[in-house]
Protein backbone atom coordinates (compact mmCIF):
# COMPACT_ATOMS: atom_id res chain seq x y z
CA UNK A 1 0.00 0.00 0.00
CA UNK A 2 1.29 3.73 -0.83
CA UNK A 3 1.22 6.21 1.56
CA UNK A 4 1.34 9.27 -0.04
CA UNK A 5 1.79 12.30 2.85
CA UNK A 6 4.26 9.59 4.55
CA UNK A 7 6.37 9.82 1.17
CA UNK A 8 6.04 13.96 0.96
CA UNK A 9 6.97 14.21 4.37
CA UNK A 10 9.79 11.91 4.28
CA UNK A 11 11.54 13.57 1.28
CA UNK A 12 10.61 16.96 2.89
CA UNK A 13 12.06 15.86 6.20
CA UNK A 14 15.67 14.53 4.22
CA UNK A 15 15.83 18.16 2.13
CA UNK A 16 15.43 20.06 5.16
CA UNK A 17 16.62 18.12 7.60
CA UNK A 18 18.94 15.00 6.37
CA UNK A 19 18.16 11.62 7.69
CA UNK A 20 16.64 12.68 11.17
CA UNK A 21 14.14 15.07 9.25
CA UNK A 22 13.10 11.82 7.04
CA UNK A 23 12.22 10.07 9.75
CA UNK A 24 10.06 12.64 11.56
CA UNK A 25 8.69 14.14 8.45
CA UNK A 26 7.72 10.11 7.53
CA UNK A 27 6.16 9.54 10.74
CA UNK A 28 4.25 13.35 10.67
CA UNK A 29 2.92 11.96 7.28
CA UNK A 30 2.03 8.41 8.15
CA UNK A 31 -0.50 10.23 11.01
CA UNK A 32 -2.00 12.25 8.16
CA UNK A 33 -2.39 9.52 5.38
CA UNK A 34 -4.23 7.45 8.58
CA UNK A 35 -6.84 10.18 9.74
CA UNK A 36 -6.96 11.19 6.18
CA UNK A 37 -7.53 7.57 4.90
CA UNK A 38 -5.16 8.74 2.35
CA UNK A 39 -3.93 4.95 0.41
CA UNK A 40 -2.91 6.23 -2.68
CA UNK A 41 -1.88 9.56 -5.11
CA UNK A 42 -5.85 8.89 -5.92
CA UNK A 43 -7.34 9.65 -2.77
CA UNK A 44 -4.55 12.65 -2.34
CA UNK A 45 -5.43 14.34 -5.78
CA UNK A 46 -8.94 13.90 -4.74
CA UNK A 47 -8.64 15.55 -1.19
CA UNK A 48 -6.58 18.12 -2.68
CA UNK A 49 -9.59 18.95 -5.25
CA UNK A 50 -11.91 18.89 -2.31
CA UNK A 51 -14.01 15.66 -3.57
CA UNK A 52 -13.90 13.16 -0.65
CA UNK A 53 -12.89 9.68 -2.03
CA UNK A 54 -16.21 7.35 -2.02
CA UNK A 55 -16.49 5.28 1.16
CA UNK A 56 -16.36 1.44 0.14
CA UNK A 57 -20.02 1.26 1.03
CA UNK A 58 -21.03 3.78 -1.92
CA UNK A 59 -18.61 2.25 -4.52
CA UNK A 60 -20.72 -0.92 -6.18
CA UNK A 61 -23.57 1.80 -6.79
CA UNK A 62 -21.24 4.77 -7.98
CA UNK A 63 -20.00 2.12 -10.78
CA UNK A 64 -23.61 1.03 -11.51
CA UNK A 65 -24.79 4.49 -11.81
CA UNK A 66 -21.54 5.51 -14.12
CA UNK A 67 -22.71 2.24 -16.51
CA UNK A 68 -26.05 3.16 -16.67
CA UNK A 69 -25.38 6.91 -18.05
CA UNK A 70 -22.33 5.45 -20.38
CA UNK A 71 -24.59 5.47 -23.43
CA UNK A 72 -25.78 9.04 -22.56
CA UNK A 73 -29.04 8.22 -21.39
CA UNK A 74 -30.24 6.05 -18.08
CA UNK A 75 -33.41 4.47 -18.61
CA UNK A 76 -35.73 2.85 -16.44
CA UNK A 77 -34.89 -0.51 -16.46
CA UNK A 78 -31.32 1.12 -15.26
CA UNK A 79 -33.10 2.11 -12.32
CA UNK A 80 -34.92 -0.99 -11.99
CA UNK A 81 -32.01 -2.94 -11.97
CA UNK A 82 -30.10 -0.87 -9.41
CA UNK A 83 -32.75 -1.22 -6.86
CA UNK A 84 -33.14 -4.89 -7.57
CA UNK A 85 -29.33 -4.93 -6.63
CA UNK A 86 -30.33 -3.02 -3.29
CA UNK A 87 -32.96 -5.32 -2.43
CA UNK A 88 -30.15 -8.59 -3.01
CA UNK A 89 -27.91 -7.08 -0.42
CA UNK A 90 -30.84 -6.23 1.94
CA UNK A 91 -30.13 -2.68 2.32
CA UNK A 92 -32.14 -0.94 4.71
CA UNK A 93 -34.02 2.24 4.43
CA UNK A 94 -30.60 4.73 5.27
CA UNK A 95 -28.63 2.60 3.01
CA UNK A 96 -30.90 2.95 0.39
CA UNK A 97 -30.92 6.44 0.50
CA UNK A 98 -27.29 6.32 -0.10
CA UNK A 99 -27.21 3.90 -2.64
CA UNK A 100 -29.55 5.95 -4.03
CA UNK A 101 -27.20 8.78 -3.66
CA UNK A 102 -24.09 6.94 -5.05
CA UNK A 103 -26.04 5.95 -8.21
CA UNK A 104 -26.84 9.97 -8.79
CA UNK A 105 -23.29 10.61 -7.94
CA UNK A 106 -22.34 7.74 -10.51
CA UNK A 107 -23.88 9.43 -13.40
CA UNK A 108 -21.50 12.36 -13.34
CA UNK A 109 -18.50 10.34 -14.20
CA UNK A 110 -16.28 12.59 -11.52
CA UNK A 111 -14.98 9.97 -9.45
CA UNK A 112 -11.47 8.33 -9.46
CA UNK A 113 -12.49 5.05 -8.96
CA UNK A 114 -8.70 3.44 -9.56
CA UNK A 115 -7.54 3.30 -6.19
CA UNK A 116 -11.34 2.57 -4.33
CA UNK A 117 -11.11 -0.59 -6.60
CA UNK A 118 -7.67 -1.40 -5.77
CA UNK A 119 -8.56 -2.24 -2.45
CA UNK A 120 -11.94 -4.04 -2.84
CA UNK A 121 -10.19 -6.99 -4.48
CA UNK A 122 -11.70 -9.43 -2.15
CA UNK A 123 -15.25 -8.15 -2.96
CA UNK A 124 -14.77 -8.55 -7.20
CA UNK A 125 -16.51 -11.17 -8.24
CA UNK A 126 -19.86 -9.58 -6.49
CA UNK A 127 -18.93 -6.42 -7.98
CA UNK A 128 -18.36 -7.16 -11.39
CA UNK A 129 -21.42 -9.17 -11.37
CA UNK A 130 -23.41 -6.51 -10.61
CA UNK A 131 -21.95 -4.71 -13.22
CA UNK A 132 -22.64 -7.32 -15.73
CA UNK A 133 -26.48 -7.37 -14.50
CA UNK A 134 -26.62 -3.56 -15.41
CA UNK A 135 -24.93 -3.61 -18.12
CA UNK A 136 -27.04 -6.23 -19.67
CA UNK A 137 -30.51 -5.39 -18.77
CA UNK A 138 -31.19 -3.79 -21.70
CA UNK A 139 -30.54 -6.93 -23.88
CA UNK A 140 -27.29 -5.89 -25.29
CA UNK A 141 -23.32 -4.64 -23.61
CA UNK A 142 -22.32 -1.10 -25.18
CA UNK A 143 -19.05 -0.67 -25.99
CA UNK A 144 -18.32 2.08 -23.50
CA UNK A 145 -20.05 -0.35 -20.95
CA UNK A 146 -17.64 -3.79 -22.37
CA UNK A 147 -14.71 -0.98 -22.12
CA UNK A 148 -15.70 0.06 -18.54
CA UNK A 149 -16.07 -3.18 -17.32
CA UNK A 150 -12.68 -4.51 -18.74
CA UNK A 151 -10.93 -1.06 -16.57
CA UNK A 152 -12.20 -2.18 -13.33
CA UNK A 153 -12.18 -5.85 -13.67
CA UNK A 154 -8.23 -5.09 -14.44
CA UNK A 155 -8.23 -2.90 -11.24
CA UNK A 156 -9.88 -5.46 -9.42
CA UNK A 157 -7.08 -8.06 -10.53
CA UNK A 158 -9.13 -9.65 -13.05
CA UNK A 159 -7.99 -10.69 -16.48
CA UNK A 160 -10.12 -9.72 -19.55
CA UNK A 161 -10.64 -13.28 -20.71
CA UNK A 162 -12.39 -13.89 -17.45
CA UNK A 163 -14.20 -11.13 -17.27
CA UNK A 164 -15.78 -11.67 -20.15
CA UNK A 165 -16.45 -15.09 -18.85
CA UNK A 166 -18.58 -13.78 -16.37
CA UNK A 167 -20.24 -11.50 -18.34
CA UNK A 168 -21.40 -14.73 -20.61
CA UNK A 169 -23.47 -16.27 -17.56
CA UNK A 170 -25.69 -13.22 -18.27
CA UNK A 171 -26.28 -12.36 -21.50
CA UNK A 172 -29.83 -13.15 -22.44
CA UNK A 173 -30.49 -15.88 -24.62
CA UNK A 174 -32.87 -16.17 -27.71
CA UNK A 175 -36.25 -16.71 -26.46
CA UNK A 176 -38.79 -17.93 -28.55
CA UNK A 177 -41.07 -15.01 -26.91
CA UNK A 178 -39.16 -12.40 -27.56
CA UNK A 179 -39.56 -9.33 -24.61
CA UNK A 180 -42.20 -6.67 -25.18
CA UNK A 181 -41.18 -3.66 -27.61
CA UNK A 182 -42.77 -0.60 -29.09
CA UNK A 183 -46.27 -1.41 -28.66
CA UNK A 184 -46.99 -4.25 -27.08
CA UNK A 185 -49.10 -3.78 -24.28
CA UNK A 186 -50.93 -7.01 -24.46
CA UNK A 187 -47.91 -8.88 -24.83
CA UNK A 188 -46.49 -7.20 -21.62
CA UNK A 189 -49.91 -7.68 -19.71
CA UNK A 190 -49.41 -11.71 -20.53
CA UNK A 191 -45.87 -11.49 -19.42
CA UNK A 192 -46.73 -9.94 -16.38
CA UNK A 193 -50.42 -11.83 -15.88
CA UNK A 194 -52.18 -9.45 -15.39
CA UNK A 195 -55.55 -8.04 -17.73
CA UNK A 196 -56.47 -5.02 -19.18
CA UNK A 197 -57.63 -2.92 -16.78
CA UNK A 198 -56.39 -3.93 -13.61
CA UNK A 199 -55.65 -2.02 -10.63
CA UNK A 200 -51.65 -0.66 -10.18
CA UNK A 201 -51.29 -2.06 -6.80
CA UNK A 202 -52.33 -5.67 -8.44
CA UNK A 203 -50.08 -5.07 -11.51
CA UNK A 204 -46.58 -4.31 -9.58
CA UNK A 205 -47.49 -6.88 -6.79
CA UNK A 206 -47.22 -9.21 -9.85
CA UNK A 207 -44.41 -7.74 -11.46
CA UNK A 208 -42.58 -7.63 -8.06
CA UNK A 209 -44.06 -11.10 -7.12
CA UNK A 210 -42.32 -12.62 -10.60
CA UNK A 211 -39.47 -10.96 -10.33
CA UNK A 212 -38.47 -12.44 -6.73
CA UNK A 213 -39.45 -15.85 -8.37
CA UNK A 214 -37.27 -15.28 -11.63
CA UNK A 215 -34.48 -13.41 -10.90
CA UNK A 216 -30.76 -15.03 -11.51
CA UNK A 217 -29.41 -14.05 -7.55
CA UNK A 218 -31.57 -16.57 -6.45
CA UNK A 219 -29.45 -19.15 -8.07
CA UNK A 220 -26.01 -17.54 -6.70
CA UNK A 221 -24.40 -20.04 -4.97
CA UNK A 222 -26.51 -22.81 -6.14
CA UNK A 223 -24.36 -24.57 -8.74
CA UNK A 224 -26.76 -23.48 -11.69
CA UNK A 225 -25.32 -23.81 -14.71
CA UNK A 226 -24.51 -20.78 -17.36
CA UNK A 227 -27.32 -21.72 -19.39
CA UNK A 228 -29.90 -21.53 -16.35
CA UNK A 229 -28.24 -18.02 -15.21
CA UNK A 230 -28.32 -16.80 -18.67
CA UNK A 231 -32.33 -17.71 -18.80
CA UNK A 232 -32.63 -16.55 -15.49
CA UNK A 233 -31.25 -13.20 -16.55
CA UNK A 234 -33.00 -12.76 -19.54
CA UNK A 235 -36.47 -13.38 -17.95
CA UNK A 236 -35.64 -10.57 -15.79
CA UNK A 237 -34.76 -8.43 -18.26
CA UNK A 238 -38.03 -8.88 -20.11
CA UNK A 239 -40.13 -8.51 -16.02
CA UNK A 240 -38.23 -5.34 -16.56
CA UNK A 241 -38.92 -4.18 -20.09
CA UNK A 242 -42.98 -5.29 -19.57
CA UNK A 243 -43.57 -3.48 -16.43
CA UNK A 244 -41.34 -0.47 -17.79
CA UNK A 245 -43.77 -0.39 -20.91
CA UNK A 246 -47.25 -1.07 -18.71
CA UNK A 247 -46.29 1.66 -16.01
CA UNK A 248 -45.90 4.03 -19.54
CA UNK A 249 -48.73 3.54 -21.37
CA UNK A 250 -50.86 3.62 -17.90
CA UNK A 251 -49.00 6.90 -17.15
CA UNK A 252 -47.85 5.60 -13.57
CA UNK A 253 -45.27 6.98 -11.41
Amino acid sequence: MLWPATLLGAAAGLALASIPGALLGGLLGQVLDRRLRLHGWDNLRERLGGRAAPADDDLLFLMLGRLAKSDGRVVQSHIQQARSEMQRLGLDAAAQRRAIEAFARGKTGRDNLRGPLQRQRQRADAMLRACWRMAWVDGRVSPSEHELILLWGKWLGWESARLDSLGEEYAPRRSQQPAPTGGSYQEALRLLGVAEGSEPEQIKRAYRRLLSRHHPDKLAGSGASPERIREATETTRQLHQAYALIRQRLGLR
